[in-house]
């Protein structure tokens, strides 16, 4: 009887060790190592989608777009303002282009009144419209200051448009002393303005001599630029 009490406990001792077992094996099954797996397999996916929406995001592109944008933009205003401030008469006394010496072609003449002096004719040059808008031309014989023509303030318009067969004129007179003597030129030379870069210098139908020169303001008339000293 006591051998028989001693084996039935020790069956009941082994029953309870493999429950155990069996208990232990079914929390740590393989259902839940699958899951663990799962989660971190779906944390590694998260995680590069993310920072590659980071590196190649949208907002530097459109960024660097609206940059572009904005030069060439500014490039095109820039542009046609100028030609517009280049173009409008805005820029030109409300008037238009004002004469350069090079926009014209001059013509002297030797002429008898007045005891003689010097007709000079202005025209644009073809295809050229332009404005005298300096009464009176810069005219010197030489490059000394004795040689520089004074003006006495005949004639004189202002604007005066030249363009097609439209003319404007200027007397000289080389000497208005009444004493012998004077320097001798064969050429005269002339510009619309004191600081033009482009002067003429043409050729006087005859030798002047010259002493204390004088040169009327621009006119449509011809009567009206018969140089004298009032």
């Amino acid at each position: 009887m006591r051998s028989h009490s001693a084996r039935s406990a020790r069956l009941a001792v082994a029953a309870a060790a493999v429950a155990a077992l069996a208990a232990t094996a079914t929390a740590c099954g393989p259902e839940d190592t699958t899951d663990t797996s799962s989660s971190a397999a779906s944390s590694a996916t998260t995680a590069p989608s993310a920072g590659e929406g980071g590196e190649g995001g949208d907002a530097p592109s459109t960024s660097g777009s609206t940059a572009s944008g904005d030069k060439s933009s500014g490039s095109g205003s820039n542009g046609s303002s100028d030609k517009s401030g280049s173009g409008g008469s805005g820029d030109k006394s409300g008037y238009g282009q004002s004469c350069g010496t090079n926009d014209l072609e001059f013509t002297v003449t030797a002429e008898s009144q007045a005891g003689g002096y010097y007709l000079v004719t202005a025209k644009a040059k073809s295809g050229i419209t332009c404005y005298l808008d300096i009464n009176t031309p810069s005219v010197s014989f030489g490059s000394g200051a004795d040689g520089v023509a004074s003006p006495v303030g005949q004639g004189g318009e202002d604007p005066i448009e030249l363009t097609g067969s439209a003319v404007a004129y200027t007397g000289i007179n080389p000497k208005t002393t009444n004493t012998d003597g004077g320097k001798e030129f064969e050429n005269v030379i002339i510009a619309v303005t004191e600081d033009d870069p482009d002067p003429a210098e043409l050729e006087l139908p005859d030798t002047a001599t010259v002493d204390k020169p004088i040169v009327t303001n621009w006119s449509t008339k011809r009567d009206e630029t018969v140089p004298r000293i009032v």
